[in-house]
């Protein structure tokens, strides 16, 4: 019974620290499609430590949301090819923040009221290594994001 128990428990670490491997594998490679594409496209961008990039366009004013501000915005999401995946119309969207992804989470608080920019968003702070619709596994998302209102 202690060989089955030691067994599993080495198994058990040796399959956490490969995770472990496997998700500073990816950290690196979509920081490097982020870095790529930044510079490709003459951005000014900020990271912000998590893996997050962010570009302030125009800041706006009055008060930065907090992770449970409900706010509108209009946004366009595509990949670094520029390949559409998902987009507003003629009327904005409104969410909490603590209902979206990581990415969003973390990067529309920069922006204030009628501002606009960039997000950057490596695979970890959007979707991982889930499908989700059309979006594959392990995508970098860009959005182009215009924060209208907060509430």
């Amino acid at each position: 019974m202690k060989i089955f128990r030691s067994f599993s428990i080495i198994s058990l670490l040796l399959i956490l620290i490969s995770c472990n491997k496997d998700n500073e594998e990816q950290a690196a490679a979509d920081d490097k499609i982020i870095k790529e594409y930044i510079e490709a496209n003459n951005l000014d961008a900020e990271p912000t430590g998590s893996g997050l990039y962010v570009v302030i366009n125009e800041e706006g004013s009055g008060f930065n949301p907090t992770q449970n501000s409900t706010v509108s915005v209009f946004y366009k999401g595509f990949y670094t090819d520029g390949k559409v995946f998902d987009e507003t119309g003629n009327e904005p969207i409104s969410f909490s923040l603590n209902q979206v992804i990581a990415g969003w989470q973390e990067g529309i608080p920069y922006f204030k009221p009628s501002g606009s920019g960039v997000l950057l968003i490596p695979s970890a702070l959007g979707y991982g290594n889930d499908q989700v619709g059309d979006i594959p596994p392990n995508s970098v998302l860009i959005f182009d994001i215009e924060l209208v209102s907060v509430n």
